[in-house]
């Protein structure tokens, strides 16, 4: 046997053995981990087991210790995972039977999250992306139960899906959790069991408790808006739709936006990818790169402990692998999950379909983009350059006089001008009003010695007057060492905007005030040149000419991005069905856009010092 195979074969039963023992979890006894204590209990069959901190500063913990009614109480209180095995019924997704309900390793790794904002006394925050089949959905379902039932009163919850009858199965669970209660460790009043709450067909109430449970759908947002939550379930939310009239983003933004910033209110979104552009792919962003208000937990298929299948012959199983499956091993997988996973892809037509179901990176879950014209992964890799340096706020004054701090400002700086370089300041411009397109001006720096990439470094976007806007343009790219400024002109141009003269106007005005501006041959019917124009024409084919530039620039790593947004703008750009290029219905292309016109005009220039103690400038001509 090749010496290779061999060392396989040995690794592999290494990491079968590691993921056996993590699979061992007891939750009577507990385990010994950060947080939990061995103490010696009074309950049967039970004589020492590792328990939460928490409980033994519970003021009730020297009496329980005595009885053993008493103690399973109050472990109930504060251990999860214990709660659930003497508490909760489940159906057992294999089986068929109704289970104490063991949390598996992927509900553990999403508990332990969950646990470390409530045990802090924050509030609850979490977006999970997951792939099928291993109980996300009951996981937080149950996790809200234990607060309802034994932290908690008067406190309500809403359950909502993409549509009613999956929240509906999940309330079903909680229905199940109920009827099969154990009585002599209820906390509450009455008997424990769902009751109708004031006829409301959609709401039920926890008798004893106080606590109502509302379901709800995407498609019927208007049944749930206005109600006292204290906690939300949101399930499979990049399944939700979105119209003129009602988004994902407006509805869950009016429903969590009541939820008080408290201990123990909880909001979970969870949902399996469904292509990047929709609101549940944004948050996800904008979680994972530390801007928004939740952990963001990926749980990829090779953590759901049933995804395994036996290997007839694994010293020919292992040659066999391809370069995927490869790095798969190298990932860390032993065969048994390898061959789970190529068996699984027989059932899909494509690679992108069983990564949207089964995804191993969180990048690979979003990559069925359909339309799409900017791969996931090309993306993903230009977002490590939006963590590495920290903005500035602030604005630049319209008469001059360089950059001025301000948290209210609509410029970002990443890096302030720097003598020795040259700058293109690209100008996409936007309506007036805040319901309109925005308008952007991103400044790129110029590579100067071989092996630098240009590099954003500064963005205002924002709303305005276009002849304010000119004027803001030119002091932005004063302040980068006179850069060359080059202002996308069909707006200027035509006369829906203001009138054409008028705009023409502030076109020739900018052009006297600022010695740097781009122009354009003009050329007539025949091809003869007639002069120069200021500004960028974009039409039908330069505009195919700037979508090949960012293409390539973003495949290739072509160019150093610092602002997520624009990421967030590459992720949602689609090539219609007549060829075209547009943004997603609801999204914006204006900072893409600039970009484009800035990497476009970069390629042609020439980089020069006027003077060997001047300021750079950029040449066209």
């Amino acid at each position: 046997m090749d010496s290779r195979i061999e060392e396989m074969l040995a690794e592999d039963s290494r990491r079968r053995r590691a993921f056996a023992e993590r699979r061992r979890h007891g939750p009577l006894r507990g385990t010994d981990e950060p947080g939990r204590c061995l103490v010696d209990t009074p309950e049967p069959g039970v004589p020492r087991a590792y328990v939460p901190a928490t409980m033994l500063a519970d003021p009730g913990y020297a009496l329980a210790r005595g009885d053993a009614g008493a103690w399973a109480r109050l472990r109930c209180r504060h251990d999860f995972e214990y709660w659930c095995l003497r508490c909760v019924t489940i159906k057992h997704k294999t089986e068929g039977a109704d289970v104490p309900f063991r949390l598996n390793m992927p509900q553990r790794k999403v508990l332990a999250v969950l646990e470390s904002d409530r045990l802090a006394g924050r509030p609850i925050r979490a977006i999970i992306l997951k792939a099928r089949q291993w109980g996300g959905s009951t996981l937080v379902q149950v996790y809200m139960a234990w607060i309802q039932s034994c932290h908690r009163r008067n406190w309500h919850s809403l359950i909502c899906a993409h549509v009613k009858d999956t929240a509906a199965g999940i309330r079903g669970m909680y229905t199940k959790l109920l009827a099969n209660y154990p009585e002599n460790l209820w906390d509450g009043d009455e008997k424990p069991q769902f009751r109708p709450y004031e006829r409301a067909q959609n709401v039920r109430e926890i008798s004893g408790r106080g606590c109502r449970v509302t379901i709800g759908s995407s498609e019927n947002q208007e049944a749930v808006r206005g109600a006292d939550y204290s906690m939300a379930h949101l399930s499979e939310t990049a399944f939700w739709p979105s119209t003129l009239t009602r988004t994902p983003g407006r509805f869950i933004r009016a429903v969590c936006g009541a939820i008080a910033l408290i201990p123990y209110s909880l909001i979970v979104m969870e949902s399996t990818a469904n292509g990047v552009g929709n609101y549940f792919h944004s948050e996800w962003i904008r979680c994972k790169e530390g801007r928004g208000d939740k952990h963001a937990v990926f749980v990829p298929w090779y953590e759901i402990e049933m995804n395994r299948a036996a290997v007839a012959d694994p010293a020919a199983f292992a040659a066999s692998l391809d370069d995927y499956e490869t790095g798969l091993w190298n990932l860390g997988l032993d065969l048994e999950q390898i061959c789970w996973y190529r068996l699984k892809s027989r059932e899909y037509p494509g690679a992108e379909e069983l990564h949207a179901e089964y995804p191993t990176t969180d990048v690979e879950a979003f990559a069925n983009t359909g339309n799409g014209v900017f791969a996931a992964a090309a993306i993903e890799a230009l977002r490590e350059g939006c963590s590495q340096l920290r903005a500035e706020t602030g604005d630049v004054g319209l008469g001059g006089g360089g950059f001025v701090p301000d948290a209210t400002g609509g410029m970002s700086v990443w890096r302030r001008p720097q003598p020795g370089f040259s700058y293109i300041a690209a100008v996409d411009v936007g309506g007036r009003s805040r319901s309109s397109d925005w308008s952007v001006v991103v400044v790129l720096r110029l590579p100067e010695v071989e092996g630098m990439l240009p590099e954003v470094v500064a963005q205002w976007r924002g709303h305005c007057d276009h002849d304010i806007l000119a004027r803001r343009a030119a002091a932005i790219a004063g302040y980068y060492n006179e850069a060359l400024l080059v202002v996308e002109s069909n707006t200027f141009e035509t006369a829906e905007y203001g009138g054409a003269d008028s705009n023409l106007f502030i076109l020739s005005r900018l052009a006297d005030s600022y010695p740097n501006v781009y122009r354009r041959e003009v050329f007539d019917t025949l091809g003869a040149r007639t002069g120069w124009r200021v500004g960028f024409h974009t039409n039908r084919s330069t505009k195919s000419m700037l979508i090949a530039t960012m293409i390539e620039a973003v495949r290739e790593g072509g160019y150093i991005e610092r602002c997520s947004g624009a990421c967030d703008e590459l992720a949602t750009y689609e090539q219609l069905p007549n060829g075209s290029y547009a943004a997603k219905s609801g999204y914006h292309d204006d900072m893409l856009m600039a970009r484009a016109i800035a990497l476009h005009v970069a390629g042609g220039c020439q980089c020069r010092a006027e003077r060997a103690d001047a300021s750079p400038r950029v040449s066209l001509w």
